[in-house]
């Protein structure tokens, strides 16, 4: 080669460079490359690399370019140059390498560039070697450092999601999920809980692992989950013979699966076995160290999940129960009404909310609806609903106004020694007028459903909740008079069925009467219907829901009774009551009468707001008797016994009572401690008679 070049190159003295006998020793082969000429000396460990005999290479780094890649060349050129542009005085790089079969080799390459004083780059001397294996080795481990960190990432995922778990089901969904089961290599898994001496299987799949007949096993038996149990000892078996030898009376029932090994922990939770976790194998032989380590790490953290879910399952389905004692057990039967009920418990932490439903029957043909809500979902919660309903169920069975009764229950709650406040809804309905008197404590509007199907909100103007108006002394409740035409539905609810996530009330009312609209006529299967929505949407919050159908009107009956309070310069009041006399009279069969009737009554009201101080209460009622009678009272505070006048000159005032002597068949006054009732009867059309014929013979009248 010296000779080709004698005269019309300069070579360096020493070039070639002599390489290291080390080097050589290693596989590594050298080359010298002088810039100046552009000949690159290389040895013969060096062009074993490239795949060349010494006749191939003419010393020139061109004839290298065919066994190197284009892309490759490309690389490792501009590696060079940035090298000899920078300053630098070496460089190192992995490139490819195409051998005369076609395969490829990976190559490994370091230069040292040498430069004269000025600092101009004159020659590269350097190695090359074939670095396949060595990236094969680097892979490898990283592949194995990649499976090390893939099985890590999925226990800690998985105890992730086990955390989240709240129910048995729950840890159950997460340990199935195929794809934590493919992550370990699993094929099927089954998981059994000691009960009782026994161990029940709970969960088997995605295929069918267990054995007819071993849902519940002995302790003592011959399974492998039975041996984790009683040594509190892993069982890792590395084969089928293995499964075969250790458990003869298993293994022929699962051989059809095909399984090589599988592993089984026992399950343990504050020191004591509480089941087993049994993972099947296919195709995998054995069990590294870290694979045995990850795998009991995983049954650790289900131990530990599924002592919370039944530690949470037992304290819920207390809670529930307690719950449940305090709802009525059933709702009785209505005459004449269509009833539905519904509680649904959100599950949310471990316990449950207060809210309730209850239907009263009071006297007269009337039905007391209640919805209610106690605030908080805890047992105390529940435990103040419970004491709640009964007393609100005992002051509407005594017979006081909606008003009264919701007044007397938010200043029980006041008194309980409780934190906790209620929203509550109360409506009296009396089912042979339809009329509809309702008290709102804070809750959300009741919706009416028409008989076709056309839903609206049913506005009350409400008060302060149970607890807090009597904490601030405004335990004036309005009453809100309304008719439920037969066919008609009266719809009470708490929050649960409203809330909707990211919304506001308003977009969860429009959503719930739309619902109803378009909902099925029969009660039962709407309150299905409506729970499921909740369900769908995954309510947050507890439901009670009362569906109330007005059906066909019935007939009035002795003794049937509405009653409401009227405040003084409260127009809203006075109008409801004459909004309620005007509807009994109707359907209790005196329509003839009605302008009388609600004459006289409106006269006797507004005499006992303007002459007492208070307040008056009117009730209206048909009497017993041989005779069907209309009867109107109105209570005031006032013990001074009115007389009947004549009216003065102007003939503005005065002539109250007159009137209603005019109007009625009777009237009179009555005594009541610390006030008086002033009172006027109306015979019904088809027994109507007029029992006095002259004034002297009429009740005691009083001048107004």
């Amino acid at each position: 080669m010296d000779d080709r070049v004698a005269g019309a190159l300069s070579l360096p003295d020493d070039w070639p460079a002599h390489p290291d006998l080390s080097l050589a020793l290693n596989r590594m082969g050298c080359f010298d490359w002088d810039l100046g000429t552009g000949l690159m000396h290389m040895d013969q460990p060096a062009l074993d690399v490239f795949d060349l005999t010494a006749a191939e290479y003419d010393d020139r780094p061109g004839t290298l370019a065919r066994r190197v890649p284009r892309d490759e060349a490309a690389r490792l050129d501009g590696l060079v140059s940035q090298a000899l542009k920078n300053g630098r005085t070496a460089y190192g790089a992995y490139f490819r390498v195409q051998r005369r079969d076609g395969s490829l080799r990976w190559t490994h390459t370091q230069g040292f560039v040498r430069r004269d004083a000025s600092g101009r780059p004159r020659r590269i001397i350097g190695i090359v070697r074939d670095a396949t294996q060595e990236l094969a080795d680097s892979a490898a481990r990283q592949e194995i450092d990649e499976e090390r960190r893939r099985r890590t990432s999925l226990v800690e995922g998985t105890a992730v999601s086990l955390a989240q778990a709240r129910t048995v089901r729950d840890v159950i969904a997460v340990l199935k999920d195929s794809q934590g089961l493919a992550l370990l290599g699993a094929t099927s898994l089954v998981m059994g809980l000691l009960e009782s001496g026994r161990i029940h299987l709970v969960a088997d799949g995605p295929e069918a692992a267990h054995v007819p007949g071993t849902r519940y096993t002995r302790v003592d038996e011959p399974y492998p989950m039975s041996e984790v149990v009683r040594t509190l000892t892993p069982r890792f078996i590395e084969s089928a013979e293995d499964f075969a030898d250790s458990y003869p009376v298993l293994w022929p029932d699962i051989r059809h699966l095909g399984i090589t090994s599988a592993a089984y922990m026992p399950l343990i939770a504050q020191a004591r076995p509480i089941g087993a976790l049994g993972l099947l194998y296919r195709d995998k032989d054995g069990f590294t160290p870290d694979e045995r380590n990850l795998l009991m790490a995983l049954g650790t953290s289900i131990a530990q999940s599924l002592q919370r879910a039944m530690l949470y399952e037992q304290e819920h389905d207390l809670a529930e129960g307690l719950q449940q004692a305090m709802l009525p057990r059933r709702i009785p039967a209505v005459a004449g009404a269509q009833v539905a009920v519904r509680y649904r418990s959100a599950r949310i932490g471990r316990d449950i909310g207060g809210d309730w439903y209850d239907l009263i029957h009071l006297p007269g043909g009337r039905v007391g609806a209640v919805i209610g809500d106690v605030q908080g979902h805890d047992t105390h919660a529940a435990a103040v609903m419970g004491q709640l309903r009964i007393v609100l169920r005992a002051y509407a069975a005594e017979g006081h106004s909606p008003a009264t009764v919701m007044a007397r229950a938010s200043v029980f709650l006041h008194e309980l020694d409780t934190d906790r406040f209620a929203t509550c809804t109360y409506a009296e309905i009396d089912l042979s007028t339809g009329v509809v008197q309702m008290v709102r404590a804070g809750h959300i509007d009741p919706l009416v459903r028409d008989v076709n199907g056309d839903c609206r909100r049913l506005t009350a103007e409400g008060g302060l909740p149970l607890g807090l108006s009597a904490e601030f002394g405004r335990l004036e409740y309005p009453v809100t008079t309304a008719e439920l035409d037969p066919g008609q539905a009266l719809v009470l609810f708490t929050d649960g069925l409203v809330e909707l996530p990211g919304a506001d009330l308003d977009e969860g009312m429009q959503l719930l009467t739309s619902l109803v609209t378009n909902g099925p006529h029969d009660l039962q299967k709407l309150a299905d219907d409506l729970c499921a929505a909740v369900d769908v949407r995954g309510g947050q919050d507890d439901v009670a829901l009362l569906l109330f159908r007005r059906r066909a009107a019935q007939a009035p009956q002795a003794g049937g009774r509405l009653q409401q309070h009227v405040a003084q310069n409260d127009p809203e009041a006075l109008s409801s009551s004459r909004h309620m006399i005007r509807a009994a009279v109707r359907a209790w069969g005196a329509k003839e009468r009605a302008d009388e009737i609600e004459l006289a009554a409106d006269e006797l009201i507004t005499n006992a707001l303007i002459h007492t101080d208070g307040g008056a209460i009117v009730t209206i009622r048909v009497m017993a008797g041989p005779e069907r009678r209309l009867r109107v009272d109105v209570e005031d505070r006032s013990s001074a016994l009115p007389r009947r006048r004549d009216a003065g000159e102007a003939g503005v005032s005065g002539r109250g009572l007159m009137l209603v002597d005019r109007l009625a068949d009777v009237w009179g006054v009555e005594s009541r401690g610390g006030g008086k009732c002033v009172w006027c009867e109306f015979l019904m059309p088809e027994s109507r008679r007029r029992p006095w014929t002259s004034d002297a013979e009429a009740p005691l009248g009083s001048s107004t």
